[in-house]
């Protein structure tokens, strides 16, 4: 039996030592599909600590309309 092992992802934001903000929307759009979801940390590879804020930040500019709900 044999295992696959992946190279384990890394987090963008722990790497570059800042945090996600709603005024960088063009990055926040990078952790959506292309319906406006937004795309869980296993297939990102962001930190639980850098999700929850990612969430946050994405929710945030969606309400100041930089970010749309969803996209029909």
């Amino acid at each position: 039996m044999e295992i696959k092992r992946t190279a384990k992802k890394t987090c963008k934001f722990c790497e570059e030592k800042k945090e996600p903000s709603y005024k960088n929307y063009e990055e926040l759009r990078q952790f959506m599909t292309e319906r406006g979801k937004i795309i869980g940390r296993r297939q990102t590879g962001v930190c639980a600590k850098h999700q929850r804020a990612l969430s946050i930040e994405i929710k945030r500019a969606r309400q100041l309309a930089l970010l749309p709900y969803l996209v029909a």
